[in-house]
């Protein structure tokens, strides 16, 4: 049964009515970029294919209750419960309900009505590996309220209002990479934002080369993670920087060759942080120039490099982790590997020609198995478009 099948089943049984709409949003992939989004940097993500998919329809109540088919735990809130963090019990809001609900308390903040809806939800996209489960999640939730508030805002303040929610109701202090990727989306291209200006571009991606995620199995929880102790050290090492580069803002305002002058001043950790930062948003610069050439293979060996900054410099890598990515660095057809998302487990992506793409697949499969005696997902994915709704 496929994934619609799964959630327009579940809601008949669960409502005793057939779902009026359904809403979908994808997981995302960055191929470089990482940990840039909240260091206004350049990011080059792409939506995949694998979604979030939300059965719904508008509730006779002001309440909504939401199914998360996945977990099989159902819980009902209200735009007032939801400013203390609670269901209609009074009980705090489990992790996964923090999503939709954060969703639901940024578009009240913003002046957007968010009607009670009846909704079941389910997910291939794997949670815990990396590629913004939780993202797809909020923007799924997001054009569903959309749907039956009947207002429309742009794809990228859709992103915005999942951002909001993932800082100021979850409390991750993540960037807007990952829910600009669901939101934006666009089959068979990547994106190219500035998280800055939040001005975005299409990049093609070669026709030769296709998108291989490689899950570790090993999971993390974000919010438990180091994650918000890197963002720290970043604003450390910009506060430190500012006494001799007063013109900078952010990491992102730092060249290359500026930070090596200057990087002595930095406590050792902070500078380590710091050169991730400053080096990977430079190769992402970098790397747009390459795929406009289609020069895949200088693209992959940036890829590369990402992966031991993001190892021996930001240090959020994980010996599962560096097993997937040195063994596909050494298997025929693979132009580049690296961890993606925000580490300490999840998935590595790799950038792998079409004609190898079995056997890559099938090869690292076999190999990371060997090395680690772990069972991997690896999954041959293609760039999908954003979040949106269809009648259901």
């Amino acid at each position: 049964m496929d994934l619609r099948q799964r959630v327009f089943a579940a809601f008949r049984q669960r409502f005793g009515e057939v779902p009026e709409f359904f809403a979908r949003a994808p997981g995302r992939v960055n191929l470089l970029g990482e940990h840039v989004d909240y260091n206004e940097g350049f990011v080059l993500p792409a939506a995949i294919d694998r979604d979030t998919l939300v059965a719904f329809r508008k509730s006779m109540s002001l309440h909504s209750t939401l199914l998360a088919l996945d977990l099989d735990e159902e819980t009902s809130f209200d735009c007032q419960t939801v400013l203390e963090r609670q269901d209609l019990t009074g009980a705090e809001l489990s992790v996964w309900a923090r999503y939709p609900a954060g969703v639901m308390w940024s578009m009240n903040t913003a002046g957007l009505g968010t009607p009670g809806m009846e909704a079941v939800f389910a997910s291939d996209v794997p949670r815990g590996a990396g590629l913004s489960s939780s993202a797809s999640v909020e923007m799924a939730f997001g054009v569903a309220w959309e749907k039956l508030g009947s207002w429309t805002v742009a794809p990228i303040q859709m992103a915005k209002i999942g951002l909001k929610a993932e800082n100021q109701y979850v409390g991750v202090n993540c960037g807007i990479m990952d829910q600009f990727a669901s939101a934006c989306g666009v089959k068979d291209r990547l994106l190219y934002l500035d998280c800055r200006s939040l001005e975005w571009r299409t990049v093609h991606l070669p026709e030769k080369a296709f998108i291989v995620i490689a899950d570790t199995s090993i999971r993390r929880s974000l919010t438990g993670s180091a994650y918000n102790e890197r963002h720290a050290s970043c604003e450390e090492a910009v506060r430190i920087l500012q006494d001799y580069l007063p013109g900078i803002r952010t990491l992102r305002d730092v060249h290359v060759d500026e930070f090596h002058r200057y990087a002595s001043r930095l406590p050792i950790i902070v500078a380590k942080r710091a050169q991730h930062i400053v080096e990977e948003i430079a190769r992402t610069e970098q790397a747009v120039e390459l795929l406009n050439k289609n020069d895949v293979v200088r693209f992959g060996e940036l890829m590369n490099a990402c992966h031991a900054s993001l190892r021996d410099l930001y240090e959020v890598s994980c010996p599962e982790l560096d097993v997937m990515a040195a063994l596909a660095q050494s298997l025929p057809g693979c132009y580049g590997a690296r961890l993606t998302g925000a580490g300490f487990g999840g998935c590595t992506v790799n950038l792998v020609a079409g004609d190898a793409v079995e056997a890559f697949a099938r090869d690292l499969a076999i190999g990371y198995t060997q090395k680690t005696g772990l069972k991997p997902e690896i999954y041959i994915c293609r760039a999908a478009d954003g979040a949106g709704t269809e009648t259901g």
